[in-house]
C-alpha cells in the first residue's frame, strides 16, 4: 500500500508540475490530488524537492525502459523500411503516451529555472536521441544499408525535424495529423537519399 501511495504521489507530482510549474505547486496541491492528508505526503518525501527528484528519475527510467538509450539500444534495422518502422514507433509513442507528454511539458516549463532539468531537457530533446541514432546509423552503415558518411552529422539531420515535429503537437495537438504527414514524406525523402 505504501508503495502504491508513493507511486500515486509521483504521478500527482508529474501532472501538477507539468502543468502548473514546479514554482507554484506546493505538497497541499499534491497531497489534495492524490486524496491523502499533508502528514501522508512526509511519511514518503521530506519535501517538494525530494518528490521532485524522484519524479526526474521515475521520468529517466520509463524513457530509457519505452525508448532505449545508447546504454539500451533498439536493434540496428536491418533495411531502411525497419528504420521508419522504428522511427515512427517511438514518435507514435512520445507523440500518444500520457507519462511522456508531461514529462515533455514539465522539461520545456522548467528547463530556465534548474540546471538539472535543463540538462535533462538536452539530453531528450538533442543529444541522447542523437547519440541513440548515431549508434543506429553507424550499424545500419556497417550492414551496408545506409549510405557511409559521418553517422553523428547524418543522425543529427535526421532527428532535428522529428523533434520539431513533436513539439509542434504539443503546442498545437490539432495539427497532428499535418505534422504526421510531413515526418512520414521527410523519413521517405530521407531513407531513398540515404539508402546504400
Amino acid at each position: 500500500m505504501a508503495k502504491d501511495t508513493r507511486n500515486r504521489i509521483l504521478e500527482a507530482s508529474l501532472e501538477l508540475f507539468a502543468k502548473n510549474g514546479y514554482a507554484a505547486t506546493n505538497i497541499k496541491d499534491i497531497s489534495d490530488a492524490v486524496g491523502i492528508v499533508k502528514s501522508a505526503f512526509y511519511r514518503h518525501f521530506a519535501s517538494k524537492e525530494e518528490a521532485f527528484d524522484a519524479v526526474m528519475e521515475m521520468m529517466a527510467s520509463y524513457y530509457e525502459e519505452n525508448m532505449g538509450s545508447t546504454s539500451r539500444m533498439p536493434p540496428v534495422p536491418d533495411s531502411m523500411e525497419e528504420l521508419k518502422q522504428l522511427t515512427m514507433k517511438m514518435v507514435n509513442f512520445t507523440v500518444h503516451d500520457e507519462r511522456i507528454i508531461q514529462s515533455r511539458k514539465l522539461l520545456l516549463a522548467e528547463q530556465f529555472h534548474d540546471e538539472r532539468v535543463r540538462d535533462l531537457a538536452n539530453y531528450y530533446f538533442l543529444y541522447g536521441t542523437e547519440s541513440m541514432f548515431t549508434k543506429i546509423f553507424s550499424g545500419m552503415m556497417e550492414k551496408g544499408i545506409i549510405k557511409r558518411c559521418d553517422p553523428a552529422i547524418l543522425a543529427f539531420s535526421y532527428t532535428s525535424p522529428i523533434t520539431a515535429l513533436i513539439h509542434l503537437c504539443d503546442r498545437e495537438p490539432a495539427r497532428e495529423s499535418e505534422a504526421m504527414e510531413k515526418l512520414k514524406a521527410f523519413i521517405d525523402q530521407f531513407t531513398a537519399e540515404y539508402d546504400a
